[in-house]
């Protein structure tokens, strides 16, 4: 399974037996041999199969006839006389890997594994195989959580710390790919916190530990048996290992598998505004030190962050007391905390730190509410942005499909190969604020500009709405 042309889908999710007792200092040197920790972790390690009805194409193939032909009449009799031309139904199946982190049944697996299942099969490395029901599946982190029913206590590992992992240190991934017992593979911790553009959460722990097909859903280990992560993606031109796999680490998992534990889905929270990265030139039209926090672009309809303070422009750099030092440290760091809590929101603005309060919603129901005439002047072209600009009327509202209540400068044209036209901004989109300043004529914005120059600033930084969404995008200005 691809998630791309070079991105191979195969995991490994876990979690370390508790009678297993290894010292810290065994933890941390390079191991004789792998053998005891494989010994003690693999029959907790499980096959996950899965079977699929799908629909097919005609059960018998159509000759084609020109319209009206004899031919054609007569094929239609003879499929009507034998009960016509049904799709066929065919059964799908596909293997993967998963673990057990409870003596009672609980199994982990990937949520591509068994996502549109209609049966799961669990099969242990001692042959034995359950029917397992799927308690919940999160398709944000690829993560589900499975249930099966047996007559004993299974053995189960037990999630770690994966903060507390070093890039460097051995790993070692199981997996049970065809249902003939398991199959290791050890390596190291290649790099952590890497985003591969599989999901909004994305903080994988990469690892040249050997995960193939058949190994989604298995675990990755640290040498005290505890399950740092699960491997879910490889990247691959062939589908096999080139000793670039991903995990998802056990902070973020264990989140998860709890909720979908307790409630059978997530419940993320949701504060309710867009960002984006802060870039150098961003920085610099904000007046900021450094690119460190999470931009504001606009707050979101009905969100909890309405009315709270926060605005547009502000670039929050820490949530919750926890420091946001990414753009994207923010989703999962809001995501983590509880529906309903009231946070302290730590933003930067002109330079100072304000802090607002948020009482947090939840992220999937604000998914689900989403899912369901005078003449205009003469452009104004502003060379150094690369820009014709007009003050907004009635007519160019409905052109452009301007909203009502929206003041602003209208952008009417982009200097192709301008740096505007690189920044992706296009006709239609309405400039809200220069540097900070709002407008509502092309006068105003050459003025902000020319303030830019004279200060000997690099860029200037302009806060545009699109489609009633806003972002900023910084240009540079001349004589800089």
């Amino acid at each position: 399974m691809m998630r791309s042309a070079t991105l191979a889908v195969g995991a490994a999710f876990a979690i370390g037996v508790a009678s297993i007792a290894w010292t810290p200092a065994q933890a941390r040197s390079a191991p004789e041999s792998f053998a005891d920790l494989a010994e003690k972790l693999t029959p907790a390690v499980v096959n996950i199969s899965t079977a699929q009805t799908v629909s097919g194409g005609n059960a018998v193939p159509l000759p084609e006839f020109p319209p009206g032909s004899p031919f054609e009449e007569y094929f239609e009799e003879f499929l009507e006389r034998h009960g016509g031309n049904q799709p066929q139904q065919r059964r799908v199946q596909s293997l993967g890997s998963g673990f057990v982190i409870d003596p009672d049944g609980l199994v982990v697996t990937n949520n591509h594994v068994v996502e549109d299942a209609d049966e799961v099969t669990v099969t242990f490395s001692d042959g034995e195989t359950l029917d397992a029901e799927i308690l919940g599946r999160d398709p944000k982190t690829d993560l589900a959580l499975l249930k099966v029913k047996a007559d004993r206590k299974l053995p189960f590992v037990r999630f770690g710390d994966s903060d507390a992992l070093r890039v460097g240190d051995w790993v070692m991934a199981i997996g049970n790919p065809f249902g003939l017992g398991g199959t290791v593979t050890a390596g190291i911790v290649s790099a952590r916190d890497r985003d591969i553009n599989a999901g909004p959460y994305d903080a994988f722990i990469q690892t040249d530990a050997s995960i193939n097909r058949g190994n989604s859903g298995g675990p990755l280990f640290n040498m005290a048996g505890e399950v740092m992560g699960v491997n879910t993606a490889i990247i691959s031109p062939t589908g096999g290992s080139i000793g670039i796999g991903f995990s998802i680490p056990a902070t973020t998992a264990t989140n998860v598998i709890e909720q979908l534990k307790e409630y059978g889905e997530t419940r993320r929270g949701w504060l309710g505004v867009r960002i984006q990265t802060v870039t150098e030139d961003l920085a610099e039209g904000l007046g900021l030190k450094d690119t460190n926090g999470a931009l504001v672009a606009g707050i979101q309809d009905g969100g909890p962050a309405v009315g709270s303070g926060i605005e547009a422009g502000d670039v929050i750099v820490r949530f919750d007391d926890q420091p946001v030092e990414k753009m994207r440290d923010l989703p999962r760091i809001v995501a983590d905390t509880p529906v309903g809590k009231e946070v302290d929101v730590i933003v930067l603005r002109d330079g100072e730190e304000k802090t607002y309060q948020v009482t947090l919603g939840r992220l999937e129901e604000a998914d689900g509410q989403a899912e369901a005439k005078a003449e205009p002047k003469a452009p104004a072209e502003n060379e150094t942005l690369g820009l014709s600009l007009s003050s907004l009327n009635d007519v160019l509202r409905e052109q452009y499909n301007v909203e009502d209540g929206l003041d602003g400068v209208l952008v009417v044209a982009v200097v192709p190969g301008s740096q505007a036209a690189e920044k992706r901004v296009r006709a239609g989109d309405v400039i809200v604020k220069v540097a900070q300043k709002a407008v509502t004529d092309p006068e105003e914005v050459e003025e902000q500009v020319a303030r830019a120059k004279s200060e000997g600033l690099k860029s200037v930084l302009l806060q545009i709405s699109r489609g009633g969404e806003t972002s900023f995008v910084a240009l540079r200005v001349e004589g800089s």
